[in-house]
This record gives structure tokens, C-alpha cells and sequence, in this order.
């Protein structure tokens, strides 16, 4: 049975990317059809998860799902060594969480998750105190000896939980009331500091490769230097440099996201 699974496996992801190169090469429409139905499975999955967290209907998040998969298929290029399955799954859930955002709409906390959130709080400024900054969502996560997955569930069921009037007064100074709206950043300082958040976390999953894979992914994608460039840098043939950076892609995204849904077939 384990053998069938791992065969039907591989299976999917050597028509996976027998299609997204295809689709790299010629933007065939078919030919992104073919790529949305092969990946359905992974949209139900994560729709079928958030489902349980809000009260949107499971139909509504997975047709919002396969707007994020078909962005994903659009932005993924298949020369870069990432799985496609990983580089999906933000994008999928990325664009039913805005959609959810949109709707302002009220989220089921479960009673786990209400503790959870109080722990968090505790951890979180613990976490604060040790390492002079604020913790990454992984660290936190390990402190409640819980998935990143888990934890980044809970903070988005509690952003969720009670759609407030940004008319809502939350102090007053000098006579002069400040509401709910007066207190929300600017769209821009809340997408740079996710940006930063994300940097942080491929940091911090750079840190964890070994010194020649870290070395290649540098070269590669930051110094922009060819495979071939990279082999005589470190001392290794072109082939060498590909494994290894697509190794050390792998164990990032691991890092990064350790539990990443698997396609239903």
C-alpha cells in the first residue's frame, strides 16, 4: 500500500511538471486547465481547513482556492527547483484569507485555541525578553509545542473573530477620542513588514543549510551567477550545484513551512 502511494506520488509530480514546463514554454489555456485539475486536491484540502475556522461556506473558499492556484501556475517557473505543490500552498491560502478579510467575517475560535492565544501572550513576551526582538512565528510556535500551521491559524481566527465599526472609540486623550480607524496603519507599512517578516524566516532557514548548498542558493540567486560559475566557485560540477540547491530549497520550505498539505489523487 506505502508503495502504491509513493509511486502514485511521483507519478503526480512528473506529470505536474511535465505540464508547468509546458505551460512555461507556450501559456497554453488547455494546458493551465490541465495543471488546475491535476492540483484540485490541494485546493480542497486548504479550503476544507479554513472552512472549519469561519463561517464562509467550504464551496465559497474552494472557488476563491483555485484563484490562488492559478496564480501560483502563472508566477511558478520550473527551472528553479522548487516543488510545486510547496510554492502553491501560499498562494491558495493566501488568497482565500484575503478573501476572508475582505468579508470581515466572524471566525469560530475553538476552546483549544482560546488558551492557546492566552499562552501565546505569555510566550511571546517571554520570547521578547530573550532575544531582544519579537519572536519569529516558528519560535513561538515551538514554546506552545504546537505546529507554525497551528499558531498562524490561531492569530488569524483571532484577527477575525468580531468584525469592529472603525468608528469604535479605544481611548481617549485630552479630551479628544481615538477610534478604531485612527489606529489602523498604512496598507503599505502592513505589506512591508510582512516582507520583512518573510525575509527573516529565509534568513533564518538559510542559516540551517550546510555551508556549500547555502553558498550555491547565494550565488545563484542573489549574485545572480550562473550554475557553471558557481561548480568552479566552490569546487563542485554544475550538476552538483543543481542537487544542492534543490535540496536546499526543500529543507528551507521545510523550515519555513513545515507542514505542507499533500495532493489528494
Amino acid at each position: 500500500m506505502q508503495a502504491q502511494a509513493t509511486q502514485s506520488s511521483s507519478s503526480y509530480r512528473s506529470r505536474s511538471l511535465e505540464l508547468l514546463v509546458k505551460y512555461h514554454q507556450d501559456k497554453s489555456i488547455r494546458t493551465r486547465n490541465n495543471l488546475v485539475k491535476l492540483n484540485a486536491g490541494l485546493v480542497r484540502k486548504i479550503a476544507h481547513r479554513i472552512s472549519h475556522q469561519c463561517s464562509e461556506p467550504y464551496e465559497d473558499l474552494e472557488q476563491i482556492g483555485y484563484l490562488g492556484l492559478i496564480r501560483a501556475i502563472e508566477r511558478f517557473n520550473p527551472n528553479q527547483g522548487c516543488a510545486f505543490s510547496s510554492f502553491a500552498v501560499p498562494y491558495i491560502r493566501g488568497e482565500i484569507l484575503h478573501f476572508l478579510r475582505d468579508r470581515a467575517t466572524s471566525v469560530r475560535i475553538p476552546r483549544r485555541w482560546q488558551d492557546l492565544q492566552k499562552s501565546a501572550q505569555r510566550a511571546r513576551e517571554k520570547l521578547t525578553r530573550e532575544y531582544g526582538r519579537q519572536p519569529f512565528d516558528q519560535e513561538v510556535a515551538d514554546e506552545l509545542k504546537i505546529s507554525v500551521e497551528e499558531w498562524q491559524n490561531i492569530k488569524l481566527a483571532g484577527k477575525n473573530r468580531m468584525p469592529l465599526s472603525l468608528d469604535a472609540t479605544v481611548s481617549y486623550q485630552n479630551d479628544s477620542s481615538l477610534t478604531l480607524g485612527d489606529t489602523l496603519p498604512d496598507p503599505s507599512f502592513i505589506r512591508q513588514q510582512a516582507l520583512n517578516d518573510e525575509r527573516q524566516q529565509v534568513q533564518r532557514a538559510m542559516t540551517e543549510l550546510e555551508e556549500k548548498t547555502r553558498a550555491a542558493i547565494e550565488f545563484v540567486f542573489y549574485n545572480d551567477m550562473s550554475r557553471k560559475e558557481v561548480a568552479e566557485r566552490i569546487g563542485v560540477s554544475p550538476m552538483t550545484v543543481t542537487r544542492r540547491i534543490q535540496r536546499g530549497i526543500q529543507q528551507m520550505v521545510t523550515t519555513i513551512q513545515p507542514q505542507v498539505p499533500q495532493t489528494e489523487q
